[in-house]
């Protein structure tokens, strides 16, 4: 995707309004490594579990799902862009600048606590497809007791691997086209008072029915919370 010159990108989700970035000192983290879903951040803590028996997705006409010469999928799942998504909470007034956009404003935000537990739910990057990698995203913001921070957060290092991050057992991930199916994951990127979070959220689909008896829930779309700096 060809770069675009830096412009405001409104984000219904932030609730902010466009400004210039104001300056800011840096200051510098405590890094935790995570590797699963955050209370309250999509289900009741902790997920459903993958749903591996029970009524299977129809795979259409026998005959048309020969010809398409379906396997198992490649194996791990990997991804080549992404979508992107930030998200602002308690904080004074908060600036994102990834992929040459820049999302947020100086308007004070409010607490996640606000929206209550699923404060999270269904979120989905808006801004896509990047290709894999920007530079490091760039985000200054005022936390709610009035300090300003500036951090740089590598979505490049994080997700290097460029494994797509999910909760799906191999043998559950449905057949494919000779084996073969594209996943653009969105990263998402929440800024909460002094708490930096990265998540990945992808589209996985699934050989059985996540919801029993609907017919449209083969697939799971996790929040697979990736990394948490504290300032």
């Amino acid at each position: 995707m060809p770069k675009m010159p830096l412009q405001v990108a409104a984000v219904a989700s932030l609730a902010l309004a466009a400004c210039a970035t104001p300056r800011a000192a840096t200051s510098q983290p405590t890094e935790i490594q995570e590797s699963k879903p955050m209370q309250g951040a999509r289900y009741t803590y902790p997920d459903p579990p993958v749903v591996t028996s029970g009524e299977l997705v129809s795979e259409g006409d026998p005959a048309i799902s020969a010809k398409m010469n379906y396997k198992p999928v490649e194996w791990p799942l990997r991804f080549e862009k992404h979508s992107f998504g930030p998200r602002c909470y308690d904080t004074l007034e908060c600036h994102v600048i990834y992929d040459n956009f820049k999302f947020g404003g100086d308007k004070p935000t409010r607490s996640s606590a606000s929206y209550g537990p699923d404060y999270l739910k269904g979120w989905n990057g808006s801004y896509g497809a990047v290709p894999n990698f920007p530079s490091a995203a760039k985000v200054i913001w005022r936390s709610k007791d009035g300090t300003l921070h500036e951090a740089e957060i590598d979505i490049g290092e994080i997700f290097k691997d460029r494994l797509v991050r999910h909760f799906v057992p191999r043998e559950e991930v449905s057949d494919a086209p000779d084996g073969k199916i594209v996943v653009s994951p969105s990263i998402l990127l929440e800024v909460n008072d002094r708490t930096i979070r990265v998540y990945m959220n992808a589209f996985v689909p699934t050989k059985h029915m996540q919801i029993p008896g609907n017919r449209r829930s083969g697939f799971r779309d996790d929040l697979y919370l990736a990394k948490t700096y504290e300032y």
